[in-house]
């Protein structure tokens, strides 16, 4: 009984939703010639995955090294505004005259759209690859800020009297109450940074060039190869979504 639960509340409606979008994905490539189906699309990513790392010159490399690429730029990017932004928060939300200073300069940029920043990023840095990383970090930035900073106003007032009452120096302030009552709020901003950098890293890689996964969709169009496009899509979801449950498993972890 407990095998058949398990297999109608987990194993089965995923499957009717991935069957009933490959059937429609089949109505539409029928109806349409320019639109590869799901077994045509299949037959390609076998053969593409099968050497995924081949190395023919710097423009035509396998796909494999083009997630490498792109994870590479994420990284940086990422953990450049992880090292900058997670501090800042815990400094916003715990001085109040920083907070008010900072918010409408907050305000103002978060919105802008990612892609919008690669222009600056392309004139300071004069290279494309610094550039994409510029824009990896100028995405990923706020959520952390914001998310940490509301981590540390949400701190009851009680637990930093009884500090005040205990004459806890500020470090043990932070490392006793601060960073564990904000640490959920962290891992949720981290965890929308991360979902925010991969996919603006594919925007900025199809303007920038380069190797790396936007780079590739964009010249699978040039070439008119609709199937390794579907692919990269595919590649896209898959490899966000392996990102978003690591940062889950990781937060479920560290929860305090």
């Amino acid at each position: 009984m407990k095998i058949q639960r398990y297999f109608g509340e987990h194993i089965f409606p995923p499957l009717i939703g991935v069957g009933l979008f490959i059937l429609v994905w089949s109505i539409l490539a029928q109806s349409s010639e320019a639109l590869p189906g799901p077994i045509k699309t299949w037959n390609s990513a076998v053969v593409l995955f099968s050497d995924p790392f081949y190395r023919h010159g710097p423009n035509d490399q396998g796909i494999g090294w083009n997630i490498l690429n792109s994870l590479g730029r994420v990284g940086v990017g990422f953990g450049l505004a992880a090292v900058i932004g997670i501090p800042m928060g815990f400094i916003i939300g715990r001085i109040r005259f920083i907070d008010k200073m900072s918010s409408p300069i907050i305000s103002m940029l978060r919105p802008v759209s990612p892609l919008a920043w690669l222009p600056i990023g392309l004139l300071v840095f004069k290279a494309a690859n610094p550039a994409a990383i510029w824009v990896i970090f100028i995405s990923s930035i706020w959520p952390m800020v914001i998310n940490t900073a509301m981590g540390v106003r949400q701190l009851p007032a009680d637990y930093l009297n009884v500090a005040k009452v205990l004459n806890l120096s500020e470090w043990k302030v932070f490392t006793k109450i601060l960073f564990p009552a904000t640490l959920p709020y962290m891992l949720t901003g981290i965890r929308l940074a991360i979902g925010t950098a991969w996919l603006v890293i594919v925007a900025a890689e199809m303007l920038t060039g380069g190797v790396g996964i936007g780079f590739w969709v964009w010249d699978e169009w040039n070439n008119l190869n609709v199937e390794h496009i579907i692919i990269a899509i595919f590649i896209v979801g898959i490899v966000g979504l392996l990102l978003e449950m690591l940062l889950v498993r990781l937060a479920k972890r560290f929860s305090y």
